[in-house]
Parts: structure tokens; sequence; C-alpha cells
């Protein structure tokens, strides 16, 4: 059984839109209305931190499908005018931040918190979005870029 918060009604309209998400190469996908904005295949950040950069002040309240929905990904999802999350997995930090910030979220497994691939550290981005705002955290990262 998926956990989270599955508020809405199981065949919602992105559910099937999702079911092709996780069976694609896809990392990040961002919706409006059905419509797709916004998709990459690139990994960990760079999809939301472009999304960001290139579309989000042209888009309000959007539905964002993104593989793995960690902690600095929920304050970048904020950032990024967010109202939906769906994810196959996401970390319990993140699920703080989404209720926060009252964004909806469907995702089939919650651990702890995101770890790098060893599974032994928590992963540094994850680590750095510890008790930060969507602002705050999305300064620090857009700095580390340059």
């Amino acid at each position: 059984m998926p956990a989270g918060n599955f508020g809405t009604a199981p065949h919602s309209k992105y559910q099937s839109l999702f079911e092709e998400f996780r069976s694609s190469g896809k990392t990040l996908q961002v919706y409006q209305d059905e419509k797709l904005l916004f998709s990459s295949d690139k990994e960990k950040l760079i999809p939301l931190l472009e999304y960001i950069e290139q579309m989000a002040r042209h888009h309000q309240l959007v539905v964002i499908f993104d593989k793995i929905m960690g902690n600095a990904a929920a304050l970048l999802s904020v950032k990024a005018s967010c109202r939906e999350i769906y994810s196959p997995l996401g970390s319990q930090l993140a699920i703080t931040t989404l209720n926060k910030y009252r964004i909806k979220y469907h995702i089939n497994e919650i651990i702890p918190c995101i770890k790098k691939p060893d599974g032994e550290v928590m992963c540094p981005m994850e680590e750095l979005s510890i008790n930060k705002d969507p602002d705050e955290f999305y300064e620090i990262i857009t700095q580390s870029r340059q």
C-alpha cells in the first residue's frame, strides 16, 4: 500500500501520467493543468533548479513529478510554486516541509532521510537543507553552482 497523502481519488487525472513517468527515464516533470511544461532526465537537483531559473516565474500552482523527493527538492518545489508532488520515494524531512507549506503529496515510499548511493551517509543536499526555508536554501544552492 503506498504511503503518503493520497487524499485525492486514486484515479486522479495525474495518476496515469505519474505511472508513465515512473517507467520513463525522466527524473523530473512539471505540469500545469495536465500540460507538460518541463521535463528532464538530468540527475540530482539540476532539473528543479533549471525549471526554477527558466520557467517558474511564468507558472503558478504546478504539479511536480520527481524521482526522489528529499527535503532539498521539497524546498525547491516550494520555490517553484508547486501545489502537488508525485514521487516514488521521499524522505520524512521532505514530508515535514511539504506539510508546512501545504503542498499535497503522493509518495509511494517514505524513508527517514535521503542517503548517498552507498546507503551509509545522509545525502549532502538533504543535510544542507535541514532548518532552511525555501529562499535561504535556494540562495545557498545557487551560490554554490557559480
